[in-house]
């Protein structure tokens, strides 16, 4: 049998690599849970267990995201509204500031310390259950804020270390040492501590150890923090269901200006969801394309309208609720053919058309001037 031609293996990696292009990829990772212990009070003796739920592409978004830490410009991983719901189901077993704060440290005190480098936003923390003293304040700083409470970030920088300052309305009453804080805009910010391997036991508000009770600080207020955030985390006292989220494209092929038809299905069928469609180009990090939201059939639709030119992956994403965990589509490869590309193609064609037929006429002309010229002989 003979062996293929080099245009015939050409021809066969082209079509390998457009079917890799064009056929979805394997479903995302499952959903990320992580339980936390809780009781009502620092001395109180209901227990509660918080399962907070994470999917993987709102992990893989803020992995994308810019890392680079710009003159101590640590508020920028400050992300309140990707934690929301923790923040929402801490208050509804706390009543007052200092007992929600306390709640605060409780979970970051049972996230492992392990020194980090370089900085990382709060959902890469808790996904990964690992973080030092800076990842777990901007944890506590983030969930705090979410709350609606004042806080700051404290560095220490003679320590190389970092905690929260929280706002109170009066001076912490369950703190078993001195009181320890700090004075910015003329309020009193008192010492969060994230780090601590006991939750039971650890630093509550208004607590450090006392080598740093008189240490120097700076103070760096969440001025550059993340306003709003293309998904959450989901949280719930119970443990949540799974739950499935479809997608399909109108096309995986396109011609610049052809719009693509996204549309899918949440399951269960929830009406009112607001689902999160992602896009990645070749090369390019992980962005949110548009949110929209589910109807009465849990189905949604999106058009997009003149994608631009390249190969995209498309995926969309649902964060969940109290019941259920958050979920992640397929991914989809959408190609997309610029028009200058088309002209450039036509272009062709027409070149290669005019210039067989040039040949054809060519060919013909000589064949008959040669058989005239065998006449004469």
């Amino acid at each position: 049998m003979p062996s293929p031609s080099r245009q015939q293996k050409i021809l066969i990696a082209s079509l390998c690599t457009l079917l890799l292009i064009l056929l979805p990829s394997s479903c995302l990772a499952d959903t990320h849970k992580y339980s936390y212990e809780l009781v009502d009070t620092p001395s109180g003796s209901t227990t509660y267990r918080l399962t907070v739920s994470v999917t993987d592409t709102l992990y893989e978004y803020y992995r994308s995201k810019d890392h680079k830490l710009y003159s101590y410009d640590f508020s920028k991983f400050v992300t309140p509204d990707a934690l929301k719901p923790v923040a929402d189901d801490l208050w509804s077993i706390y009543s007052n500031e200092e007992d929600y704060a306390n709640g605060v440290l409780m979970i970051v005190h049972q996230i492992p310390y392990v020194e980090s480098d370089p900085q990382k936003y709060p959902v890469e923390t808790i996904v990964e259950n690992e973080g030092d003293c800076d990842l777990l304040s901007l944890i506590a700083a983030s969930i705090m804020n979410a709350g609606g409470l004042d806080v700051v970030l404290l560095l220490l920088k003679d320590y190389d270390h970092m905690m929260v300052g929280v706002h109170l309305p009066e001076s912490p009453n369950d703190a078993r040492t001195q009181v320890c804080f700090y004075e910015y805009e003329e309020k009193k910010y008192y010492v969060a501590e994230a780090t601590g391997g006991n939750w039971e036991t650890g630093w509550r508000v208004g607590e450090c150890h006392e080598s740093l009770q008189r240490a120097s600080a700076t103070i760096i207020p969440l001025e550059n923090y993340e306003r709003s955030a293309p998904g959450q985390v989901s949280s719930s006292y119970s443990i949540p269901d799974s739950a499935s989220i479809f997608m399909s494209l109108s096309t995986n092929f396109a011609v610049f200006q052809n719009n693509v038809e996204i549309r899918g299905v949440l399951s269960p069928s929830l009406a009112g969801e607001n689902v999160t469609l992602y896009v990645s180009s070749l090369g390019s990090t992980l962005t949110m394309l548009a949110t929209v939201i589910t109807d009465s059939n849990g189905q949604y639709c999106y058009t997009w309208y003149s994608p631009p030119g390249g190969v995209h992956s498309v995926r969309a994403n649902w964060s969940g609720d109290d019941e259920y965990s958050g979920a992640d589509s397929s991914t989809f490869r959408l190609v997309v053919v610029p028009a200058e590309y088309v002209m450039v193609g036509v272009t062709l064609i027409v070149f290669l058309v005019i210039l067989l037929i040039v040949m054809l006429a060519t060919r013909g002309g000589t064949s008959e001037n040669f058989e005239e010229w065998n006449f004469a002989d």
